[in-house]
């Protein structure tokens, strides 16, 4: 790869909270090097006014966000995404669209904070270990040479980056 910026989708079923996270903290802690977007296959329609909350009591820009189908980037004129990162188990092992410059992909599963239950505490605990998630994938990411590394070396440590703490989807052969 030798382009500079590059564009990076975050895919979740909803798009209202993990993904939406994503895209915020990758605007923020990966500007110039990176465009982030987020979309879902079922989005809910507004974003989590968790999510929202968390990310402006950490600083990231929360203009913009909304909850939108993954068609939306699947057509003619959308930006060619080189990296699309599945942050929901579900969307995941979901049929998606076929991706216009056969972006690299990988999984980073974790808990989805709007599925808590319980009082408001413990929901705003659940989206700030999201966000503390999200960030240490996000931060590993960009660190990356993602600009010199081969397709075979970048796809394995993508995969890696997947299996951070917090993960929902371990792998057999990682402890």
């Amino acid at each position: 790869m030798t382009k500079t910026t590059f564009n990076v989708m975050f895919l979740c079923t909803g798009n209202s909270a993990r993904s939406i996270i994503a895209e915020s903290v990758l605007r923020k802690d990966g500007a110039g090097k990176f465009n982030a977007f987020s979309a879902g296959s079922y989005p809910k329609g507004e974003v989590n006014p968790f999510a929202l909350e968390t990310l402006v009591g950490h600083n990231y820009p929360v203009e913009g966000l909304r909850s939108k189908s993954w068609d939306e980037f699947a057509t003619a004129g959308s930006p060619a995404l080189d990296f699309v990162f599945t942050v929901c188990d579900n969307a995941a092992g979901e049929a998606c669209p076929v991706w216009p410059g056969q972006p690299m992909t990988a999984h980073w599963g974790v808990e989805d904070p709007a599925d808590v239950q319980g009082t408001d505490a413990e929901k705003r605990v659940a989206f700030a270990t999201t966000l503390r998630y999200m960030k240490l994938r996000i931060a590993a990411f960009a660190a990356l040479p993602v600009e010199s590394l081969e397709r075979l070396s970048l796809t394995a440590k993508l995969r890696d980056i997947g299996q951070m703490e917090g993960t929902t989807n371990r792998r057999p052969d990682v402890a």
